[in-house]
């Protein structure tokens, strides 16, 4: 293969007669026009003949290659014309290029001429990181296909939504990206939300990442040939190949270079941290106060409660039930709450009850914040009050129109004054199993599921602006409702099955064909800024359950509707493990006891200890299960009350390391492979996780056990619980009769935790607790850790912040770095592990200068 900087012609006919070719033999693209300077290259792609397998052939490409900085290198293939359509830069903001050198990057782009392939290698070693060599690119109007060469058996990470491993399978595996509501979270399957992205992890040699932003659907298969080759294949239905590459070579590197792609994550309140109930199904809001009540004689912390759409009249997004909810009983509860340094959530869904006594469907309307189909009336679907329409994020008024809504109705002073918002539903998810169920033509009937014609699509595509300076907003004259290809969506059939029709329009002259798994992220979006606009001094909190690359950015993300099985709760930990390390979604967990189901006393037990080590720590369930709020049971209760505890002891540990990733992209939770990348018996672990970069976290995963096995890599070990030293060769663990209420956690020799001294029952009174510093010193003798204090919900806090870098020589303890956030509270004592037993010195050392303990 040639460099980019000297282009061959590929070899003779002869050699190439073994390279499996794609279906029909599609002969490809040549490069011509090449054009190169030390920090970007382009070349014009034209077809050599016509295949077409699924679409029409595009007959002129154009490559783009950009260093944009030493480690990431930027790869683009989009059509001459510039009418296929990309993500729009206002939905998902390119990183900006620092115009790096081929000379000195990480990675090296190559390509062959005729037919044109290209290759990615590190610089350090050589070694082929992305080959397409054996496949010359398909690139059709609804038909995109590459494929490149993997070493046998890689250890892929990503591709998410799914439930499946963490490590991804290597044969007959596919991953289909489409945003879909999908109950009890099948495994092998789409789910919520779309990543396109995964890192290949090859041990000593290095980490480094695969990101195609492209938000069309796509099945991503993971296999061998028959010859025994392994490949990752991307087949998507629409689109440009927009691919960044990100060098690493460190696993944890990788995951900072690829937040700094999609955004870094948004800095959280510190009061998202504490512990969150939810129930779909509390008949009025009498008994919420009773559930608030009854966690403070439980002695459980209750930091925050949520409102699911009970609190809705006829499940009416920005209303009240008048008997069960009404606003007044709500404002009272709120209040309270607040009184008690408690917080309140409420619930929002996209689809819009469309009725003219309806104040939020009148004022959208008079926006222009719907979609539209064809003959100007609004699309129209089921959601849960029935018909409704769909707000139009694209549409330039419908921005406006959300956050007067959310100001009206969240009003402090005349409405209910949430701490935050909640958006469902937003994959799209339409009850309509088809297009059949309804039409923007007919009227409301009382059987809103009866056969009609499908919709058309409301075309307002701008023209193209020629010259190759096309819109990018989709080529005209496509199958948007039954391409060619088929993706192999779990709900099977159109791709508009229970979702929005992917023949609409937007506003800008996109189309939900394309824009399709942007919708939920977009909702958060919007949800954000309102809430901004509200509270334009204070951090927003959203949660979303639909997500695409860059989500992190405004919103946090639980993981569905899974079910109260130990099933489900070991899938949690592998979807954390995917999520905060390689989707850049750190703020992130499931619904605790399952969603779906009977919760059993001592699965619920296992799961409130397991999930409090995770960042997002909520308890949720159906209306159709019972009730599973801790205190139900004596065993989950005692579980609950000590899990909780050290939590909240332990959440600046956490906040800081959530500080790091709104600055960094650093990973908040990590698999072991992140830390020994060297070590082969890491890379498939995914029952165990790193909390921040100290803290190892091994809970007991099997049913109805007391029993636990993990791996403990070679290092040096402090038991978190009882100080105790272990150095391990590498190997694993076996440990019995662990309590129900107990956790297996190790502190990684080298670091140091600050915790609070003691726990509280809000975390409004955690921060008035003093500080206890832990020293575990590693092989070497010393000790590293970091302390970020703020005042917890500022959305810029200026200089009002003190990081704190403490360090251990082996002799002293010294705590340097900005003193910015003015403090009373002390560091009362700190204590040295080792092989002696604890060592302890008694305080009190002020938060607000440096300063060096000698021991």
């Amino acid at each position: 293969m040639a460099s980019l900087f000297f282009p061959l012609l590929l070899f003779a006919a002869a050699v190439l007669g073994h390279i499996p070719r794609p279906a029909a033999h599609c002969p490809g693209y040549r490069a011509t026009n090449i054009h190169q300077n030390p920090s970007y290259a382009t070349a014009d792609l034209v077809l050599i003949d016509n295949c077409s397998l699924y679409s029409k052939d595009i007959q002129s490409l154009r490559l783009l290659v950009e260093y944009e900085t030493e480690t990431r290198l930027h790869v683009l293939i989009e059509d001459a014309g510039k009418e296929v359509y990309q993500v729009q830069e206002h939905v998902l903001a390119r990183p900006k290029t620092q115009n790096a050198t081929a000379n000195e990057a990480a990675l090296k782009f190559s390509f062959t001429e005729d037919p044109f392939t290209f290759t990615i290698t590190r610089a350090s070693n050589g070694e082929v990181l992305f080959d397409t060599s054996d496949s010359p690119l398909n690139f059709e109007s609804q038909y995109v296909r590459v494929r490149t060469r993997l070493p046998l058996n890689p250890n892929l990470y990503g591709l998410g939504e799914h439930s499946d491993d963490f490590r991804l399978p290597t044969s007959n595996y596919t991953r289909t990206l489409w945003n879909a509501e999908f109950p009890f979270i099948p495994s092998r399957t789409n789910l919520y939300g779309s990543h396109p992205v995964y890192f290949d992890h090859r041990g000593d040699s290095g980490t480094h990442g695969v990101f195609l932003l492209n938000s069309n659907g796509m099945d991503i298969i993971i296999d061998k040939t028959e010859l025994g080759q392994q490949y990752l294949e991307y087949n998507i239905i629409g689109g440009v190949l927009d691919f960044y590459f990100v060098a690493g070579p460190e696993p944890a590197e990788v995951s900072k270079q690829y937040a700094e792609i999609v955004g870094l994550p948004a800095m959280i309140p510190y009061w998202t941290l504490g512990f969150h109930q939810c129930k779909y199904g509390w008949p009025t809001i009498d008994h919420v106060a009773e559930v608030v009540a009854n966690y403070s004689a439980a002695g459980i912390p209750l930091e925050t409660v949520w409102g699911d759409i009970d609190y809705m009249r006829d499940k009416l997004d920005f209303t009240t039930d008048p008997s069960r909810y009404p606003l007044a009983k709500v404002r009272t509860l709120v209040d309270q709450l607040h009184q008690s340094n408690q917080h309140y959530i409420q619930i929002l869904d996209p689809g819009i009850r469309r009725h003219d006594d309806y104040g939020p469907y009148t004022r959208g309307a008079e926006k222009g914040a719907f979609l539209r189909a064809t003959d100007g009336s609004y699309y129209r679907g089921i959601q849960w009050p029935g018909e409704v329409v769909w707000p139009d994020w694209f549409a330039p008024g419908t921005q406006d129109w959300w956050t007067s809504e959310i100001l009206s109705f969240y009003s402090p002073s005349t409405g209910i004054d949430v701490d935050g918002l909640w958006v469902d539903m937003n994959e799209a998810s339409n009850m309509c199993p088809d297009m059949t169920c309804l039409t923007s033509t007919t009227s409301t009937t009382t059987n809103p599921r009866q056969q009609q014609p499908p919709p058309q699509p409301h075309r307002r595509q701008p023209p193209s602006q020629g010259g190759g300076q096309g819109p990018k907003l989709g080529l005209p004259n496509r199958d948007l409702l039954s391409p060619g290809y088929h993706i192999a969506s779990r709900h099977g059939g159109t791709l508009s099955a229970f979702t929005l029709s992917t023949n609409l329009t937007n506003a800008d002259g996109s189309h939900q064909y394309d824009t399709h798994n942007l919708y939920g992220s977009m909702m958060a979006r919007a949800t954000h800024r309102a809430l901004i606009t509200r509270s334009p001094t204070k951090r927003p909190f959203v949660l979303t359950r639909s997500t695409f690359a860059g989500t992190g950015s405004h919103a946090a993300h639980w993981f569905g509707d899974n079910a109260s099985t130990w099933a489900h709760y070991r899938a949690a930990i592998r979807q954390l493990l995917a999520a905060a390390a390689v989707h850049a979604l750190p703020m992130v967990g499931s619904d605790v006891c399952g969603f779906n189901g009977d919760a059993e006393e001592r699965m619920c037990a296992r799961w409130a200890v397991m999930a409090a080590w995770q960042p997002f720590y909520r308890n949720h369930a159906d209306a159709s299960a019972p009730d599973q709020e801790f205190y139900r049971w004596p065993l989950v209760a005692e579980a609950a009350r000590k899990a909780v505890g050290v939590r909240y002891r332990l959440l600046d540990y956490l906040y800081t390391a959530m500080w790091r990733a709104s600055r960094e992209g650093r990973a908040v939770v990590s698999p072991l492979w992140f830390f020994y990348p060297g070590d082969a018996a890491t890379w498939g672990v995914q029952t165990q996780w790193f909390l921040g970069e100290a803290l190892l976290v091994s809970p007991v995963v099997d049913d109805d056990s007391q029993t636990v096995r993990f791996y403990l890599p070679r290092d040096v070990w402090y038991d978190f619980w009882t100080g105790e030293k272990v150095v391990s060769v590498g190997g694993m663990v076996t440990r019995e009769g662990v309590e129900w209420a107990d956790i297996p956690v190790h502190i990684r020799g080298g670091s140091i935790v600050p915790m609070r001294v003691r726990s509280a029952n809000t975390t409004a009174e955690l921060r008035k607790e003093n500080f206890v510093i832990t020293v575990a010193p590693g092989a070497d003798g010393t000790a590293r850790g970091e302390l970020y204090l703020d005042d917890g919900e500022s959305l810029d806090v200026g200089d009002n912040k003190s990081v704190l870098t403490l360090t251990w020589n082996g002799r002293a303890v010294e705590a340097s770095g900005m003193f910015g956030y003015a403090t009373d509270l002390v560091i009362e004592r700190v204590v040295v592990l080792g092989d002696g037993g604890p060592r302890t010195q008694e305080g009190p050392w002020r938060l607000h200068k440096a300063f060096i303990l000698r021991f």
